[in-house]
């Protein structure tokens, strides 16, 4: 059911390799690799493994009537329908802060509530979409590669 695009799903294992993410601006390249990411910024996130972001649009989520949340696009190029705003307690998005997600297009917060799929995919947990913000949609990173940025652009440290 729902709109056939490529399902996103949560599962507990926080080192699982098909759970990653990177961050990226919004499409007229406004991140640069090693900038903080500021609350209230906007950004897209592109699924590692298939380069599809994460999207939502006005279809039901097929186990709990939410708002689907799937993986579109090709080689992290799809639509507006990718864009997400951080939300955070601070100026940046910090490594260890609980952030939320509130979608740009249709104002809803990525969340998890438990619902889970049978087969073939049993045991994993249905992402989607909130019309509140409440203890559902807090997200943390728990793995993956933090790239400070140097204080001075022009010196590399690199061989």
């Amino acid at each position: 059911t729902g709109s056939g695009q490529q399902s996103v799903t949560g599962v507990d294992a926080s080192d699982d390799a098909n759970s990653y993410w990177r961050i990226r601006g919004k499409t007229d390249g406004s991140c640069q690799r090693g900038t903080p990411v500021k609350c209230g910024q906007a950004i897209r996130l592109t699924h590692v493994n298939t380069g599809k972001n994460l999207h939502t649009h006005h279809f039901p989520s097929p186990l709990s009537n939410n708002q689907e949340v799937s993986a579109f696009g090709d080689d992290g190029e799809g639509d507006d329908l990718d864009i997400w705003i951080v939300q955070c307690s601070g100026t940046y998005w910090e490594r260890e802060d609980a952030v939320r997600f509130k979608h740009v297009g249709t104002e809803v917060f990525l969340s998890i509530t438990g619902e889970q799929y049978g087969h073939p995919i049993r045991g994993q947990r249905e992402v989607h979409g909130m019309p509140t913000a409440n203890h559902h949609n807090y997200w943390k990173a728990m793995e993956g590669v933090f790239i400070k940025p140097s204080l001075d652009p022009a010196k590399h440290d690199e061989l």
